[in-house]
């Protein structure tokens, strides 16, 4: 059997915000895979402050950028990498107000300012406030920060299980919905099927178009932020019935960081359950991560990389009367991962980045927990990503393009170096020939043995995408416009019991 697909997707928007009010009020610019700050500078009657000059910089890579409050005392810095960012207020007839201000991704941060009356040389700072609200946005979303993903256990460092941090989210094994998702995670938004999800790591869609949910695994301790948004999605979110996930890797900063690890887990450190469940199970993870600047306040790098090594003996349990035919079977699992992400400030207004990621998984299990029919599973997923930001007078524009190439084979786990004699429990766990029977005469309890029938089958992907988010800043309003072009070729290839 096989089956080919074709086909390409285009997505464009373009919304107008046109809201009466003294203060802005208009969509934010935040993209997919940036954030933003905006607001608007008042005098201390709260009359708006016109051409005052607005400096935010980021305090992780020096980054600059240069902007003046429009004729309605707004503002806006256009898409901004996550991070902490310094704003500088300067007005002639006040003093110069300083202010920290955080950045998320997805997330429009607020940044209304009061000046007071003085001279520019005298200098106001602004204490950070600890609960902020965003009432620039009115998408129900939460974003997992930076300390929350260094500090937080996640069993198996899967990074889609981040999710479960924010209510409302549940978190699906793959391998449970389709046998090509062995490894792999899916998440489920108020109850909705976990196939559905959008996920994009950078701006960009790396989401499984046969089977739903991700083509890929990234590493945990690359990811700056994770953000997921369940309903009233922004514009620049891809089409999705449910929810999205978007993710930010890092990038390198003036200063050098790294850091590595090794992570075990053995089931000598399990509980002491029933020796017929305590089968042999060792986990190894071991990686790391380094990056900085190549040349100061221009050009960053950040490579990281993790390698799991996991033995487990998958337990067969059959049903009477076919006990003395349970065992178990050699599953292991293997998965390498790793990015390197390049940023390069070209100027004060523009900046760009490069990312290479690439993942590598191989499993051997059932798709049934009844069955001594192991398939080996294995994932291929290589990605490349350019971004560019800038921004020119009250334009800001972000141009994203993205190739992926997915690819999962499944084949036969059985071996057949010995004949098949189903009077042989061992022989009957590595016969070549498919072997079902039902024990009981209930359809669930039906005890398989040999050839697994998903095998041979092969999935490819491909996808070629472009998006564009621009806006444009008019008085107190915004306009936002953009659009997206993603080609993308699939296909299969499925000989079931013809290995």
């Amino acid at each position: 059997m096989q089956l080919t697909l074709n086909r390409s997707r285009m997505l464009c928007g373009i919304v107008i915000a046109a809201f009466l009010a003294a203060t802005l009020t208009a969509a934010a610019q935040t993209t997919i895979s940036t954030g933003s700050i905006q607001g608007t500078v008042t005098d201390p009657t709260g009359a708006v402050v016109t051409s005052a000059k607005v400096t935010i910089t980021n305090k992780a890579t020096g980054q600059v950028i240069t902007t003046k409050t429009t004729s309605a005392g707004a503002y806006t810095s256009g898409a901004l990498i996550p991070g902490e960012y310094f704003v500088r207020v300067e007005s002639p007839g006040f003093k110069t107000l300083n202010a920290t201000i955080p950045v998320e991704v997805g997330v429009t941060a607020p940044g209304n300012f009061s000046l007071q009356l003085g001279e520019t040389g005298q200098v106001v700072e602004v204490q950070e406030s600890a609960v902020q609200v965003n009432t620039e946005q009115a998408t129900v979303q939460g974003v997992i920060s930076p300390q929350q993903i260094e500090n937080l256990p996640i069993n198996g460092r899967n990074f889609l299980d981040l999710a479960q941090l924010e209510p409302g989210v549940q978190i699906q094994d793959g391998g449970n919905f389709d046998p090509t998702k062995k490894g792999f995670s899916s998440i489920s938004f108020g109850g909705r099927f976990g196939r559905t999800a959008r996920i994009e790591v950078d701006g960009v869609d790396i989401s499984d178009e046969t089977v739903g949910t991700t083509t890929q695994d990234i590493p945990q301790s690359a990811i700056q932020e994770f953000q997921l948004g369940q309903s009233m999605l922004d514009l620049s979110t891809e089409l999705t019935s449910s929810g999205s996930v978007n993710v930010v890797t890092k990038s390198g900063t003036n200063a050098f960081h790294g850091q590595g690890y090794y992570l075990f887990r053995d089931q000598s450190l399990d509980a002491n359950l029933p020796s017929a469940f305590h089968t042999p199970f060792q986990r190894n993870q071991f990686g790391g991560n380094f990056g900085g600047a190549i040349i100061k306040d221009k050009l960053f790098f950040f490579v990281d990389a993790e390698r799991t090594k996991q033995d487990f003996q998958e337990p067969v349990v059959a049903g009477p009367p076919l006990q003395s035919s349970s065992g178990t079977f050699a599953a292991p699992f293997r998965e390498a991962e790793g990015i390197a992400r390049l940023d390069y400030q070209i100027s004060r207004n523009y900046k760009m980045f490069y990312r290479f990621s690439y993942d590598q998984n191989s499993d051997v299990s059932p798709f049934e927990a009844t069955a001594f029919q192991p398939m080996d599973n294995t994932t291929h997923t290589r990605d490349h990503v350019v971004g560019l930001d800038f921004t020119s007078g009250t334009y800001t524009h972000s141009i994203r393009f993205g190739y992926m190439k997915f690819f999962n084979h499944i084949r036969t786990g059985v071996t057949d170096s010995t004949p098949f004699n189903p009077t042989s429990p061992i022989e009957l766990a590595i016969g070549p020939d498919p072997f079902c029977i039902n024990s009981s005469g209930v359809i669930p309890d039906v005890f398989c043995s040999g050839q697994p029938f998903l095998a041979p089958q092969s999935t490819p992907q491909s996808d070629h995408q472009i998006k564009y988010d621009g806006s444009r800043t008019i008085g107190a309003h915004i306009l936002r416009y953009g659009g997206g072009f993603n080609h993308i070729q699939g296909g299969g290839f499925a000989g079931f019991l013809a290995d």
